[in-house]
């Protein structure tokens, strides 16, 4: 499962807050999604956090967000311990502040060991920065001799994506009733179910969750087929 959270800005802007206290209370929709994908087996939920376009937003939101996400991240710890949540996190790291990226790749060695539910958080990540990665790398590959154009297939590109290993979303969520995609995922959510909603992110409950699953499951998945292959007589 994936979710795009959307809304904290204006969910701030209905509430006369600045915006930074929109995300502030976004933390609660986090607790929420996390807390009820495990209550119901989802082993992967991964959370679009912070794109490689947020970075061009007003300087002060940046560094509230980051300095948000390092609170938070620290505040969480012990109770994804106890909940034996493992965290992970995909998207260009590096260009993270180094306090930041030190806090998180210490809560991801600490939680290492955790195997009820992995949560990922999408940080300065974008589908199109991760897509030319992947195909610089594959580049590289080839020009060192190391890989032949014509073996090059849908597994060889999986394998250069920054969510290798990592089984691709069957349903992606997203809040505050924009119905697009955002540069989130676009190889990975080929055949994902979407389920949008107008809910603001810092309203998000377990039980938005929980109408997202029961429409997953009453949904036909065909993955190109018809439907009496899929379901026979």
């Amino acid at each position: 499962m994936a979710i795009i959270m959307d809304g904290n800005g204006r969910w701030a802007k209905q509430h006369g807050l600045e915006r930074v206290e929109g995300h502030m209370n976004g933390v609660r929709g986090v607790r929420e999604a996390l807390t009820g994908a495990s209550e119901i087996g989802v082993g992967q939920l991964t959370l679009y956090a912070f794109s490689t376009e947020n970075w061009n937003r007003p300087s002060a939101e940046v560094n509230a967000l980051m300095d948000l996400l390092v609170r938070t991240v620290v505040n969480e710890l012990d109770e994804l311990h106890e909940n034996s949540v493992r965290l992970n996190a995909i998207g260009d790291l590096d260009s993270l502040p180094p306090g930041c990226r030190s806090t998180l790749e210490d809560a991801m060695r600490r939680t290492a060991g955790n195997t009820r539910i992995t949560l990922t958080l999408a940080l300065s990540y974008s589908a199109r920065w991760e897509l030319v990665r992947a195909a610089r790398s594959i580049g590289e590959a080839v020009r060192d001799g190391k890989l032949d154009p014509a073996a090059i297939d849908e597994h060889t590109v999986e394998d250069h994506l920054a969510t290798r290993g990592m089984p691709d979303p069957e349903l992606l969520i997203r809040t505050s009733g924009e119905q697009r995609i955002s540069n989130f995922l676009l190889w990975q959510i080929a055949y994902a179910e979407l389920w949008f909603t107008p809910v603001l992110w810092p309203d998000f409950r377990r039980e938005h969750l929980f109408q997202a699953v029961l429409d997953f499951q009453n949904r036909e998945r065909r993955f190109g087929l018809i439907s009496e292959q899929v379901t026979p007589a």
